[in-house]
């Protein structure tokens, strides 16, 4: 256990170095937010990869795979699938607008109204995303470290804030690369094959387990679809994933990195699930189902090693949970904060480093009243999908939109999936086919009795202060 934890340390200090080194380049508002819009294909493969597989992808698909077999992978596909469509499909005509939050494209459509409560809706999303990721941190550190719980997301939840504090985005570009590299040696090349040796290789394996688990439908087509509702089409206008497109370079490096990006999240969700599997046979008997990750690092891996993958978890976990931080904080200062202030937005680069360090002071209080991550993570996605997706594909696509419309429909669909979550659970399937009901049904009738919003060349020019 010494060894694990000096890994596990050296890891955190390392995060903490590349942030105080992401600070130095983080020179402008534009630097902090979005690296200055110069990422090339390395980069950026790495940070995209890397935001998009958290805790949630990470200890959730192992659990799946627990629970489902092979099948499990199928949170992590559709991730991948919505990646790769949005670098293919709508990373052209984002890069055009030289934006910096998902709700600034309301704005350019409608009015400043529908952009301030698109992007409260945004904004909660964007934190509850942060909170999951601290939970699945301070959820590893606990089981394999014997920490108490609040202990446990203090420290790892606190080195993560003060690294995306320190250097915004190009801290997290820093450290992601560095996350990425990890989880992919830890889980894919440590975890995975010793796992594997255990049960006596993939032969054995399939002997103790039904063949039910070896197929990809085990986990049932209601699952799979509602898995692509949220997760698929929650990429497709997520904040901490636009914020990443708007960092390259240009239009090849967002197509072929991003396609590279997504098809490794496939893979990740593969060998996830196979994890899972593994621990099946290995610990047939967990108390916990949302422990199987770590239980199955805790008992098959020897010191050292176990500290390795260790750090590979709490990488794929830091640099969602850092994404999503800066991702609150962006909105706060671009979208809501302005809204206060005239409209003038801030450009002092130290307003947005207080701005994020309050974000993720918040996403870590969240996390030490919620425990359970998939839930967390669903809840997230149901108020994304459910109040944001019908608005923002209207404003794009449908030119009898109205700005009334668009906010009856934010407002119904969180309404709507909020109640349904009460109704019947964070796991159930009906919130975000309720909200998304709501949504488009508001959002059509409304914008038809009403005048069709300006296009987005009419749109008002922000304004800017250096204070």
């Amino acid at each position: 256990m010494v060894w694990d934890i000096g890994v596990v340390a050296l890891y955190l200090g390392g995060m903490l170095l590349l942030g105080w080194y992401g600070m130095r380049r983080a020179k402008t508002h534009e630097d902090y937010l979005v690296a200055g819009r110069n990422l090339g294909p390395g980069l950026y493969m790495g940070t995209m990869a890397a935001t998009v597989l958290g805790g949630a992808s990470t200890v959730g698909t192992v659990r799946l795979g627990y629970e489902y077999g092979l099948s499990g992978f199928w949170l992590c596909g559709a991730l991948g699938l919505g990646i790769i469509v949005l670098n293919r499909v709508l990373a052209r005509p984002l890069l055009k607008l030289r934006i910096f939050t998902v709700t600034q494209i309301l704005e350019r459509r409608f009015t400043s109204g529908a952009k301030h409560v698109s992007a409260l809706v945004m904004t909660a999303y964007a934190l509850m995303l942060a909170a999951t990721s601290v939970i699945a941190i301070g959820t590893v550190m606990q089981v394999l470290f014997g920490l108490p719980f609040w202990v446990a997301v203090l420290v790892g939840g606190g080195v993560v804030a003060v690294y995306s504090t320190l250097g915004g985005m190009w801290s997290l570009t820093l450290t992601d690369i560095v996350q990425f590299v990890i989880k992919t040696v830890g889980l894919m090349f440590v975890l995975l094959p010793i796992c594997l040796m255990r049960v006596g290789g993939w032969d054995a394996l399939v002997a103790q387990l039904p063949a039910a688990n070896f197929t990809l439908t085990h986990i049932g087509w209601p699952t799979i679809i509602t898995y692509f509702v949220i997760y698929f089409l929650g990429i497709l206008i997520g904040q901490e994933i636009w914020q990443r497109v708007f960092t390259a370079r240009d239009e090849q490096v967002a197509r072929v990195a991003g396609t590279a990006a997504g098809l490794y999240c496939i893979v990740y969700g593969l060998v996830g699930a196979v994890i899972g599997m593994t621990a099946k046979v290995l610990l047939p008997d967990l108390d916990n189902v949302n422990n199987a990750f770590a239980a199955i690092v805790q008992v098959g891996l020897p010191d050292g090693i176990r500290g390795l993958v260790i750090a590979a978890a709490l990488a794929a976990m830091m640099s969602t949970a850092s994404a999503a931080m800066l991702a609150t904080s962006t909105l706060v200062a671009e979208d809501l904060l302005p809204a206060l202030r005239g409209g003038r937005s801030f450009t002092d680069v130290r307003v947005h480093r207080g701005i994020t360090l309050l974000a993720a002071l918040c996403a870590l209080a969240i996390a030490l009243v919620v425990d359970d991550v998939l839930s967390a993570l669903t809840c997230a996605y149901n108020l994304l999908v459910g109040g944001m997706l019908v608005p923002l594909l209207g404003a794009i696509y449908w030119g009898r939109a109205t700005t009334a419309g668009a906010v009856a429909s934010m407002l119904l669909g969180c309404a709507l999936s909020i109640a349904y979550m009460l109704k019947d659970g964070l796991a159930a399937n009906t919130p975000v086919y309720a909200a998304l009901a709501a949504s488009a049904t508001s959002f059509v009738l409304i914008s038809l009795l009403g005048r069709p919003g300006a296009p987005y060349r009419d749109a008002p020019v922000p304004r800017t202060d250096a204070k």
